[in-house]
């Protein structure tokens, strides 16, 4: 029974080129998590303050450790769908708290206590917003594509259904 769970959480027909996906991923992911953690000031605490992110000195660093958990869960394939879902909310809020305000040309309030910053760029708008989200828009895409069709057939998760059949 705790066999058939386990698989059930596994389970993936997506092609072993979905390696490159998970590549990808974590090859963002993981040492964009270290660097939050090594330099708090610049990328972690210090930064989400700046951008408006509530409890800075919190999040920073449980951002840092998601992102190198859940980029090193991709990168070998275990328990794939589980990882990619905080690093879908991860990209989601990015989005909201950095690009939103280019888009916008001007700092945004989501509610009275949680306003996030614009930052200092040449252009503002739509165009802008495309061009500093395009990474954002790609790692969350191949996030959702993971979510979607699991780690493939090259993964610790295929790995375990296998030996779940048996």
């Amino acid at each position: 029974m705790k066999c058939k769970m386990l698989a059930s959480l596994c389970i993936t027909e997506a092609s072993r080129w979905s390696i490159l996906i998970r590549l990808a991923l974590a090859g963002v992911f993981i040492p964009e998590g270290i660097q939050k953690l090594m330099f708090p000031e610049i990328l972690g605490s210090g930064r989400f303050a700046k951008i408006g992110i509530p409890y800075p000195e919190f999040m920073g660093p449980f951002v840092g450790w998601v992102e190198i958990i859940c980029g090193s869960l991709i990168l070998i394939g275990l328990f794939s769908r589980l990882a990619a879902a905080p690093i879908i909310i991860t990209m989601l809020v990015a989005i909201f708290t950095t690009k939103i305000p280019i888009w916008m040309g001007q700092d945004w309030m989501l509610t009275e206590t949680m306003i996030f910053y614009v930052r200092d760029l040449k252009t503002y708008g739509f165009w802008s917003f495309m061009h500093e989200a395009r990474l954002d828009w790609a790692m969350l895409m191949a996030a959702c594509y993971l979510f979607i069709v699991g780690s493939g057939q090259w993964s610790i998760d295929k790995l375990m259904i296998r030996k779940c059949d048996m």
